[in-house]
């Protein structure tokens, strides 16, 4: 039996810990919030069921680290660090031999790598099968709203950036038009000089505003701290997939404009009878990405740090892409600001911008 665990966080204090705690719906936000100060991480679950086409078979479980992405980008960051680091000792003592980093605890400081260095078991922030599952949500949604990926003029904000690199290293062969968007315009013309004989045309755009104009389907990777993609920017019928962390999409693209689909990258379906154990606010037997790689990599016996720090390269999307097909991991649906999107919502929304382009 395979080993692994997978750190996870509020994402908001009230909302979330009164899944494991239901008093906590009667207390002010900013009081519970205050209190997971002094928390320390604890066991969530025990996750059990998770068997591979294969035969392979793994147990692990969710540990909590308690503080929300505000705690995480605002207090001092070897306070953070230390949180992580004793959530990543549970998992150790737990007989884990891998563990995930889920959400903000992924995205602070240096992406893992000090977290590595201070726990005997490995380590992985799952974010090679994060953009594996964007990418391919990214295409699957288009098509559900009827754009040919082939036909159509895509564009990476945060291309500068080494997830938009690779992001914009995959796609350049899946579209026909290509647009690099980010404030830095040298990396991204040394960019679209390195992709200058790919099939799609390939252009740079220092304003966001300016790159997503006509851009059909919109892949957000940028590190900006706050929201830079907002409803005047995007066209009717857009598919916009953000794995940015912070969101680079404004709440109110959702709020204001009914003729566009926001997507957060895939929910994926996990092999075998699996019980979590917890809700974590997904349909029963499906997972985050990141969470899938974690138990993908067990089920292989590959007890490595995988996909750390900043970087994610072509080849390590295309291996747990390769590694999903052979273990039967899925992507099985969308999400949109931590909720569902329905096929339903889907369909109201291309008639929303059939609609709106017929004007």
């Amino acid at each position: 039996m395979e080993k692994f665990a997978f750190i996870m966080h509020p994402l908001d204090a009230k909302r979330d810990i009164s899944r494991k705690y239901p008093f906590v719906k009667l207390l002010p936000s900013s009081l519970v919030e205050w209190g997971l100060k002094f928390k320390g991480p604890m066991e969530i679950s025990h996750i059990t069921g998770v068997v591979s086409d294969t035969g392979a078979e793994a147990e692990g479980w969710f540990v909590g680290c308690p503080l929300t992405p505000k705690q995480m980008l605002q207090l001092p960051i070897e306070f953070v660090y230390d949180k992580i680091i004793a959530a990543g000792r549970i998992a150790q003592e737990l007989s884990a031999r891998i563990v995930g980093l889920g959400a903000f605890t992924s995205v602070v400081g240096d992406g893992g790598r000090t977290i590595a260095a201070n726990l005997d078991i490995a380590v992985t922030t799952g974010n090679s099968y994060t953009v594996a599952t964007a990418l391919e949500g990214a295409l699957k949604a288009a098509e559900m709203m009827e754009i040919k990926p082939s036909e159509a003029v895509a564009a990476v904000v945060g291309a500068a950036g080494s997830i938009g690199r690779t992001c914009s290293e995959i796609l350049v062969d899946e579209v026909a038009t290509l647009r690099l968007v980010g404030l830095a315009t040298d990396p991204l013309d040394d960019l679209a000089q390195s992709l200058s004989d790919k099939k799609a045309d390939v252009s740079v755009f220092s304003e966001v505003s300016a790159g997503l104009r006509d851009a059909d389907i919109v892949v957000a990777v940028s590190s900006a701290v706050d929201a830079i993609i907002h409803p005047e920017h995007l066209k009717s019928g857009a598919v916009v997939c953000d794995v940015a962390r912070p969101r680079d999409v404004s709440h109110r693209v959702v709020k204001e404009r009914d003729d566009i689909l926001v997507i957060e990258g895939g929910v994926v379906a996990v092999p075998g009878d699996v019980d979590f154990g917890f809700n974590f606010g997904f349909p029963p037997k499906t997972a985050y990405a990141c969470m899938s790689e974690t138990m993908m990599l067990a089920l292989e016996g590959r007890y490595e740090s995988y996909t750390l720090g900043k970087e994610v390269s072509v080849g390590q999307v295309r291996e747990m892409s390769a590694l999903a097909k052979k273990h039967d991991f899925k992507l099985a649906g969308f999400r949109s600001f931590e909720k569902p999107v329905t096929e339903e919502q889907i369909a109201r929304i291309r008639a929303n911008a059939k609609r709106a382009l017929a004007v």
